[in-house]
């Protein structure tokens, strides 16, 4: 049996990774950012079918059927290696600090590229999914409901929300450097995928895109709206990703090299 590495070796993998990212091309960052846009739009409407479908019935259950259907978005992410904003955070920055520089360029070229590229391509997806017909009416008012629960509430609660969310995601980028197979992989990001709907805790790309959703299917949602939740929670991911997992992870992995040595 594989023994499971050391809070270092996950750290030496991690600056590999991010290394990886850090050096793709401006075509392959855009590329994959698009690819990981589109792909997790089909989770969101995977969870607005089957939350319609399973609540007449069932009721509350349909929060917990609607986060198992969601869950298939972070295995395609993972497994297809897309690059999704805040799931990028740890190992870009770990390379950052072997390589005992801020690479502040670098690693903004890398979020701004994700962060913009990862909505252009969900927005799109999200266009053709709200052409009359295509879902059925039922998942069109679940999706809709959920756009509007996203913006009605209040700024603090989102806020803590999107910490969670944020730490969620990027907990994900650790614990897939701690794992050795595509198993693993799948299993790891279902689990994060699940727990990060039942909340519902945010990710700003899912968060922006659920919201992007109603307005579509006529959520009176206003573009001032969507702005001040886009800004809530990408502050909230920043706190959540960078600072209580990447940080925190990062100091684990320096202190317990600092003990070998």
């Amino acid at each position: 049996m594989p023994v499971a590495p050391s809070p270092a070796e996950i750290f030496e993998r991690a600056i590999e990774e991010g290394e990886r990212r850090l050096d793709q091309s401006m075509l392959e960052l855009v590329s994959t950012s698009f690819i990981a846009g589109f792909t997790v739009v089909f989770g969101i409407v995977a969870l607005g079918i089957v939350h319609a479908f399973v609540k007449p019935q069932f009721g509350k259950i349909a929060t917990i059927a609607g986060a198992l259907a969601f869950g298939v978005a972070l295995v395609f992410l993972v497994v297809g290696r897309a690059e999704l904003f805040n799931e990028n955070f740890y190992d870009p920055v770990a390379k950052a600090v072997d390589a005992d520089s801020w690479m502040v360029g670098s690693l903004l070229r890398l979020w701004t590229v994700t962060f913009a590229v990862n909505l252009v391509g969900g927005v799109l997806m999200a266009y053709i999914f709200s052409v009359h017909g295509v879902l059925p009416h039922s998942a069109v008012e679940a999706l809709r409901t959920f756009a509007e629960e996203f913006i009605r509430r209040p700024p603090m609660t989102e806020f803590a929300a999107a910490i969670v969310g944020g730490a969620l995601v990027v907990l994900l980028s650790f614990l897939l450097e701690a794992v050795n197979s595509v198993g693993s992989r799948i299993v790891m990001a279902y689990i994060v995928g699940v727990l990060l709907t039942l909340g519902p805790f945010d990710h700003v790309v899912v968060t922006i895109l659920h919201v992007v959703f109603g307005m579509l299917f006529g959520a009176p949602i206003g573009f001032v709206e969507l702005a001040k939740t886009t800004g809530l929670v990408t502050a909230g991911n920043l706190v959540g990703g960078l600072g209580l997992v990447t940080l925190t992870h990062i100091t684990q992995a320096i202190g317990a090299e600092a003990s070998e040595n």
